[in-house]
């Protein structure tokens, strides 16, 4: 993973990530055993237990609700689902692993031939040993997952068949963790819930989103933040659906995406593509982290396609490890406890809070004192900060803010254009506020 380091922002810094990985990692084997999907009861005991660490506001959409050119499903559970032999023994057991039924199945109890039931088999024949995930969520049908070599053992036999699920004027379950802070200017990070037993693709997430919740939730803020907790497509539509004029106030965006696993950072960027965003994302990581990627967007992926839909256009990024589909264990079995670790998760939150720490402390100065430079000496500056940073002056970090105060640089620009670290920038920018020689603006 290389040597990566905590940029320090207040009490940033003095977090044990160690701990911290270790405590993400115990929420995810917390949800790893519940059967979630885009409904359902799965989906309310996962926020029943986020709840426990974070303080949730939960919203429900009943079914045949309109959102946009989307309608709300039907509630979907599952109380359990078997495949059993001529013996009566149960050769596929949803209560043992809840991956075994394709998600969203209709309810079936029937008898029937090898031949009759292999359709409604699903395998991966170039990973022999691991159970596919599989849904179903908008078209009628049933089936399950199986390995290959299980598949490849069948014989010509009389199975039982049972999936006991239902469907049901229902709820789609929305939550969030909302921190008001000192403007409405928002900042939002989201994760999808949707998913049964896979450790990297959906809980990494969940259990990142409730710790960087539980960190603003000790800190001050000048933005408020959104923390959303969202099923999949269907549920972030939905949101944006109902929260169309707050939406309006979200200035950044992250959401998050695999991130417990093995393998460099990568970060999407948003549809504007140089949003503070994503310059923030890539300033942190070209700071910190010894190897990553930056991809442009596309409009497939995670929250991010429908927070940058064009209705909308939110400048909102992606951060994940490996992405998506880019490696062998995603949508399978192999996505269990054992792929996830804690020094993983405990770095994709230390990047992630860098990149919210640099979006939450950025932002435009004017000069109060534009003409020629003023004396800083007099006013105890030198004095005050005194001594180096880095090898930096932090003196000559004043003199930068104070040249590019101008109400068209940011403190990353600044930051970026003199090649002083982002904290030292900011640092300076507080003390010459400190001192009336500058003010902060809304915007550029």
């Amino acid at each position: 993973m290389g040597q990566t380091k905590l940029m320090s922002f207040e009490k940033h810094h003095e977090e044990s990530l160690a701990a911290i990985g270790e405590s993400m990692y115990g929420l995810i084997a917390d949800l790893y055993p519940i059967c979630r999907s885009i409904t359902g009861k799965g989906v309310q005991q996962t926020l029943e237990r986020i709840s426990v660490e974070i303080p949730l506001h939960v919203e429900k959409v009943p079914s045949g609700t309109r959102v946009f050119d989307w309608t709300v499903p039907k509630e979907w559970n599952i109380r359990d689902a078997f495949i059993k032999n001529s013996k009566g023994e149960r050769i596929v057991d949803f209560k043992k692993c809840n991956l075994h039924v394709v998600s969203y199945s209709q309810p079936v109890h029937a008898h029937m031939s090898l031949e009759a039931l292999r359709p409604h088999l699903h395998s991966l024949p170039d990973k022999p040993d691991w159970i596919p995930y599989r849904t179903s969520y908008y078209e009628e049908s049933w089936g399950f997952c199986v390995s290959q070599r299980f598949l490849e053992g069948l014989q010509e036999d009389q199975y039982e068949v049972c999936i006991d699920s239902s469907f049901t004027d229902g709820n789609l379950l929305l939550a969030e963790c909302n921190l008001p802070g000192e403007t409405e200017d928002q900042i939002v990070v989201t994760c999808n819930i949707c998913h049964p037993s896979l450790a990297n693709d959906t809980l990494s997430a969940v259990a990142l989103t409730v710790f960087l919740a539980k960190h603003f939730l000790k800190v001050s803020r000048r933005h408020s933040f959104r923390f959303l907790f969202l099923p999949a497509t269907i549920g972030t539509i939905a949101w944006l659906a109902l929260h169309e004029q707050e939406a309006i106030q979200i200035r950044h965006g992250l959401a998050l995406s695999n991130v417990g696993g093995p393998g460099h950072i990568h970060y999407k960027r948003s549809r504007r593509g140089n949003a503070p965003v994503d310059k923030a994302a890539e300033y942190v990581l070209n700071k910190t982290v010894n190897k990553f990627e930056i991809r442009d967007f596309v409009p497939y992926g995670y929250d991010e396609r429908q927070f940058c839909s064009p209705g909308f256009n939110i400048p909102m990024g992606c951060l994940s490890r490996t992405p998506f589909g880019e490696y062998p264990e995603y949508h399978t079995s192999a996505d269990d406890l054992s792929f996830v670790k804690a020094e993983y998760l405990a770095d994709s939150y230390r990047v992630c809070l860098d990149i919210l720490y640099v979006l939450e402390k950025d932002g435009f100065y004017v000069n109060t004192t534009p003409k020629c430079e003023p004396q800083l000496g007099r006013r105890g500056l030198y004095r005050g900060l005194g001594g180096r940073m880095g090898g930096q002056s932090l003196e000559l970090a004043l003199l930068w803010v104070l040249n590019y105060g101008d109400g068209h640089h940011s403190l990353l620009d600044i930051a970026q254009k003199s090649g002083f670290p982002f904290e030292m920038i900011y640092k300076a920018a507080r003390v010459l506020e400190e001192h009336g020689l500058l003010r902060r603006q809304d915007s550029p």
